[in-house]
């Protein structure tokens, strides 16, 4: 019975004989952010529309990073609780509050009338997710932000590829962070970038390059200064060149995705599952089911890896007791990812439908 995996890179000759370039080049990473780096942050700049684009090494650093500009010690930030922990570490990272709010049951995604009911004199950022790849109701948050003069940064973790009113994702917010974990849409052994967009862009994208490096700035030859605090975070050449030769691709996979999605939103037979959109990159498909162990053992067994996304971050044991958000928490109880990436073929696809509606209801 041949296994289908829940995620799996689309991978091809073109990234094998960019890391063979960058093995035999013997110039494998620099923190100064040169070579492929500089030319994926170019790329990928180009590709979204952004004001300006800053590589890291992974999407956590992205939104530690992207948060550290706007000083948000002892202030409050309103997100989600349904998302990977990151989002919300990185809130704790830089010394603010993490404000969560309910979901919208439709999308996953933060409920927009329930944003503003949360917003104190102390909130500094609303911070969305495009769950699943579905993009998030911006023009909402952009005029929450006006209205309150408070910033927006965006997790765009899975929303590589996605667009909100035919604009790329990634060219709304003051700050939109990106993951290319290797089971994301762009796909790097590990891998990460924030794109700005508002007049403080040039200087942004300074700030972030310096912190990227341990506050390194001014090299000169082998001299150099510290200038500011910084971390470890920049990203590796052969983490780029992956990149570079998944950008060339990126549209294909994300139309591949699309019709994977299409085609479970029409023939999955479960009453919740996940909205088609077009603009929407389908780094992942969920569906709710009753008993979430059983179904998940049931695709097991049929050879069909599913997984949760996400377990709510304020029911974690660090985080507990600091909010009560019903939809998210009854949407945590049942929530399951299927497969969906370009390496399913049809069959694999016909296949994860008919055992979805066999054991999903």
């Amino acid at each position: 019975m041949k296994k289908i995996k829940l995620f799996d890179p689309f991978i091809g000759r073109d990234e094998e004989n960019s890391l063979h370039r960058v093995l035999k080049s013997k110039f494998w990473a620099s923190g100064a952010g040169i070579g492929k780096v500089q030319e994926f942050e170019e790329k990928f700049n180009k590709y979204v529309g952004s004001d300006s684009c800053v590589a890291v090494n992974n999407g956590t650093a992205a939104l530690h990073l992207a948060l550290s500009l706007f000083d948000i010690r002892n202030k409050e930030v309103i997100l989600p609780s349904l998302s990977f922990v990151s989002t919300a570490h990185s809130i704790l990272y830089n010394g603010g509050k993490p404000i969560f709010v309910d979901v919208d049951p439709k999308t996953l995604c933060l409920d927009p009338e329930l944003i503003e009911k949360s917003i104190t004199k102390r909130t500094k950022i609303i911070l969305p997710v495009h769950f699943g790849g579905m993009p998030y109701e911006l023009n909402k948050i952009i005029s929450l932000c006006t209205r309150y003069d408070i910033v927006m940064v965006e997790d765009a973790a899975h929303a590589t590829g996605a667009s909100y009113k035919n604009k790329k994702i990634g060219r709304h917010g003051d700050a939109v962070c990106f993951s290319f974990h290797p089971v994301k849409n762009l796909a790097m052994p590990t891998g990460g970038a924030i794109t700005l967009n508002n007049k403080h862009s040039k200087n942004n994208n300074l700030t972030l390059k310096i912190r990227r490096w341990c506050g390194i700035a001014n090299r000169k030859g082998s001299k150099y200064d510290v200038v500011d605090l910084g971390w470890n975070y920049y990203m590796n050449e052969f983490s780029a060149a992956i990149g570079l030769a998944q950008l060339r691709k990126l549209e294909m996979m994300n139309s591949k995705r699309r019709k994977i999605a299409k085609t479970y939103y029409e023939e999955i037979e479960v009453k919740s599952k996940m909205p088609f959109n077009k603009e929407c990159c389908y780094h992942l498909y969920w569906i709710r089911v009753k008993n979430r162990d059983l179904f998940m053992k049931k695709m097991q067994e049929n050879g069909i890896e599913t997984g949760i996304h996400y377990f709510p971050i304020h029911q974690m044991k660090f985080y507990k007791g600091t909010s009560k958000l019903p939809i998210t928490e009854e949407v945590g109880r049942s929530v399951v990812s299927i497969p969906n990436h370009p390496n399913l073929t049809e069959e694999d696809v016909d296949r994860i439908i008919l055992l979805v509606n066999r054991f999903g209801s």
